[in-house]
């Protein structure tokens, strides 16, 4: 039998993926054509680039082919030898059999010393679930909150698409709340209590805050004081949070850092409000998305529902041996003293101060240009300017219609979400500091020319 559309599940169909949409598919036909184009879409370093850290990939590679260990031994670091037979111990058999479906426990536990040394508070490594990106986990946690067609979740606007694609396709309610665009995309309570009482009022179950945190597609990094108030927000309304924080190591502007939910759970004593954490290596200084390697843990969450957990976990058996060694690798860089430490100090040092410059340079840049406003890239990997469109255009016009001209592909704000009557594009910072410039200068000339 043929499977037709009409027979596809609703739930399918009403999916969205933005990110990978239309204009994303057209480009690859103008690449495909001969066409040069600059993929803005998508936080994929390598794609654009980035070089791997040497660290991580010595440690795959000798966990891939331990023969490489007696082989060429004065090629590899001691310390990064060491590693990969850890790695290779805690695993028992290889990067070739299935783990538990946890992850290996030795990865989990290094998973909790990183997060100790992070935030100086225990976390249990049974509580940790490695995962294949932070997108099955947040998938994962998605799934088992959403019990129902009433059962909605909050999640911020601008968002990452994968909350509102999951969310339909899981059969929930996306709530949204608004950013604060007019104050470097802040949260605000008056904002969250509105969207929670609209949603009440529709008769919607909410059990759920999504926060994004350094913000994709925005750009913005949440102070303390911000992420209390979401804690604290949760902890009165009876909502679980998650938190994703897979831009933690992304923070560019002077005088912001990253504060993990976790540590000011733990400050509050908030044991009233079960917490999800999420980390990847795909984003921050790795760019090792096509690894996908994650994990999420959680906090305050009852036996009985982390049993539910762990049997999610295991209809998939386990999450890719090589992805959890990415993470093992990411959680335990080399240490000062260490041979492998002074190289891979130099090569953060160079990722982090191109990302800060070329974020510097497209917000610059997209300032000048009249019709476009964009706030100050504080973190993660991208920026989303507001733009002022002709009557009757829409922000999808105005991407296709970029593409067509100049050969960038950026995503169209209304894939993310925006305020009613503004419109936005995402754009990645990954491109090479040379081509950032290039992109700026071709997007004055088409704004120019489309307005």
């Amino acid at each position: 039998m043929t499977v037709h559309l009409n027979e596809i599940g609703p739930a399918v169909l009403a999916t969205e993926y933005a990110v990978r949409g239309p204009i994303v598919a057209r480009a690859a036909e103008l690449e495909q054509q001969g066409r040069e184009i600059i993929f803005c879409n998508i936080g994929n370093p390598q794609s654009l680039g980035q070089k791997p850290l040497t660290w991580n990939r010595q440690i795959l590679a000798l966990c891939e082919y331990p023969e490489l260990m007696e082989l060429a031994a004065n090629v590899f670091p001691e310390d990064a030898i060491a590693a990969a037979r850890a790695i290779l111990e805690g695993t028992r058999y290889g990067l070739g059999a299935y783990s538990e479906s946890r992850g290996v426990r030795f990865i989990r536990e290094a998973v909790a010393s990183y997060i100790w040394e992070r935030d100086g508070i225990v976390t249990d490594p049974d509580a940790i679930m490695l995962t294949d990106g932070a997108s099955k986990g947040v998938q994962t946690v998605l799934r088992l909150l959403i019990a129902g067609p009433g059962d909605g979740i909050m999640v911020p606007i601008p968002q990452y698409p994968l909350y509102s694609a999951s969310i339909t396709l899981y059969r929930g309610k996306m709530v949204p709340y608004y950013l604060d665009e007019a104050n470097d995309w802040k949260l605000s309570r008056p904002m969250l209590e509105s969207a929670l009482a609209k949603a009440l009022a529709e008769g919607t179950r909410v059990k759920a805050i999504c926060v994004i945190n350094p913000g994709n597609p925005t750009g913005g990094v949440l102070d303390e004081a911000n992420i209390r108030m979401v804690v604290e927000f949760a902890q009165e309304h009876g909502l679980s949070i998650l938190a994703d924080e897979v831009y933690q190591e992304n923070v560019y502007r002077e005088g912001d850092s990253f504060v993990s939910f976790a540590k000011v759970h733990q400050a509050l004593d908030a044991k009233d409000v079960s917490l999800f954490s999420f980390h990847s290596c795909s984003k921050g200084l790795l760019g090792e998305c096509g690894m996908r390697g994650g994990y999420f843990e959680y906090r305050n969450v009852p036996e009985d529902v982390s049993a539910q957990i762990l049997k999610l976990q295991s209809v998939c058996l386990c999450a890719n041996l090589v992805g959890q060694a990415a993470v093992y690798a990411m959680v335990h860089p080399p240490k000062p003293g260490m041979p492998s430490h002074p190289l891979y100090i130099q090569e953060r040092r160079t990722i982090l101060e191109a990302l800060k410059l070329r974020a510097t340079l497209l917000v610059e840049g997209l300032n000048r240009i009249e019709g476009i406003t964009c706030n100050t890239i504080a973190g993660a990997m991208y920026a989303f300017p507001a733009i002022t469109l002709p009557p009757g255009r829409t922000d999808s016009d105005y991407a296709m219609a970029l593409l067509e001209e100049t050969g960038i592909c950026v995503v169209p704000g209304s894939g993310f979400g925006q305020a009613e009557g503004t419109a936005h594009f995402r754009t990645t910072i990954l491109p090479p500091t040379d081509k950032i410039q290039k992109v700026v200068e071709a997007i004055g000339a088409f704004q120019r020319n489309y307005r």
